[in-house]
């Protein structure tokens, strides 16, 4: 699975998908389940493995994937977001839906996206539905967007399984401003009588996980990390929770549908996974580049750790980060700084951002190792000027600057 296909590019679905931002977020379940219901209910009867948390959804979701197709199951994908065209986001196996039929969905759904007045997310989601209900796969795998009680994804009925990545403080103008209320809005997806995975938690999110499916009879199991003689084709050590959660989750699924799912299925599966834009070298005008998309403190000390395995606290690392207005900006750079490290401040192409000057202002500790660009290319162009750096700078804080350097072709992927 390899969304950066030759030719891919940013699908132009405007007429049908206003940008995201410009509608807002409006978190309800209400419309998606009259939606789907207009719709007859498309893929309702097929077995669905929900991916809720903040960070690694989308790895264990690509794990998941993966392993489903090693294993000789036709699988069915939804992710968010995507880098490059809109068709990353629904796939049954290694087929990614084709603009056109995209489109054509897209516009037949027209009629029930103004009665029920849906979101460009939950466009997507009934899409995809329509498409697997068509393809038939024998799994979906659906990775929830920012929720979990109210997500689009927690409409399908048929969600027997629940995995669960790291959940932290993010999106807390719509999840709630602490720990507790953002794992309880995420565990709220759990279903009556599924069975729920989770690597471990903070206390805290333990706790709700808990609680949350005791109250829904749901089995809960816990996954320690694979051990290292796993081969995994993400790269980063975190990569090893999120491959348990799928390891178990694939377990289950084994038994469920009295199917083996072999070990060494899954071990091939895993070392096939790729997932673009995480912890992935790419090549700007020749030159190496570390790129990520940890775009709130939780990544944000991800990628710190991951920062501590190939380089030492006291060598330079220099960063170009773009992060969203809404994010928590000053506390990404607490978790990501070191003393002597760089750090150019970037706008997110075609999104509200942190400037320089505000972060300067929040985070007056670290001005002095702040400097700021027009945007990532002039940021990348000063560094060429003054001597490519000998450790390679990390591009991180959004996906959507990635996306958009990959798109511009002023990233390639290695």
């Amino acid at each position: 699975m390899n969304p950066l296909h030759p030719g891919a590019g940013r699908d132009d679905l405007s007429d049908l998908l206003p940008r995201f931002d410009l509608r807002g977020m409006d978190l309800s379940l209400e419309r998606m389940q009259e939606a789907l219901r207009e719709l007859q209910h498309p893929a309702a009867e097929i077995p669905a493995v929900q991916v809720v948390g903040t960070n690694g959804k989308g790895s264990i979701a690509c794990f998941l994937h993966h392993a489903l197709m090693a294993a000789g199951l036709r699988s069915g994908l939804t992710i968010s977001p995507h880098l490059l065209s809109w068709c990353e986001r629904i796939r049954v196996n290694e087929r990614l839906i084709t603009i056109e039929k995209l489109r054509c969905l897209l516009q037949t759904l027209q009629p029930v996206v103004t009665t029920c007045r849906l979101t460009p997310f939950e466009q997507l989601i009934c899409a995809a539905m329509v498409h697997f209900e068509a393809e038939r796969p024998d799994w979906l795998v659906l990775e929830a967007g920012l929720g979990g009680r109210l997500d689009a994804t927690t409409a399908h009925p048929h969600r027997r399984l629940i995995a669960v990545g790291s959940i932290g403080l993010d999106h807390r103008e719509h999840l709630g401003a602490t720990l507790e209320e953002i794992a309880a809005e995420k565990a709220a997806a759990i279903p009556p009588g599924s069975h729920v995975v989770s690597a471990a938690q903070l206390p805290e999110v333990q706790r709700v996980l808990e609680h949350s499916a005791a109250a829904m009879h749901a089995s809960l199991r816990w996954v320690e990390p694979l051990a290292n003689d796993w081969t995994l084709g993400l790269p980063g050590g975190l990569q090893r929770s999120n491959a348990a959660v799928a390891w178990a989750a694939l377990e289950w699924i084994g038994r469920d549908i009295n199917t083996q799912i072999t070990v060494d299925a899954i071990r091939k599966g895993f070392a096939a996974a790729r997932w673009p834009g995480r912890l992935q070298w790419m090549q700007w005008h020749g030159r190496p580049v570390r790129v990520d998309g940890a775009h709130n403190p939780p990544a944000a000390a991800a990628l710190a750790n991951e920062r501590c395995r190939w380089l030492a606290a006291d060598q330079a690392q220099i960063w170009v980060l773009a992060i969203q207005a809404h994010k928590q900006a000053p506390e990404m750079l607490k978790h990501l700084l070191q003393p002597n490290d760089l750090a150019w401040i970037v706008p997110v192409p075609e999104h509200r951002s942190w400037s320089l000057e505000q972060l300067q202002l929040d985070a007056p500790e670290l001005a002095h190792q702040l400097r700021g660009a027009a945007d990532a290319t002039g940021a990348l162009t000063q560094l060429e000027h003054d001597g490519w750096p000998q450790v390679a700078p990390v591009v991180a804080g959004s996906l959507y600057l990635i996306g958009h350097l990959l798109e511009t072709h002023q990233l390639q992927a290695e």
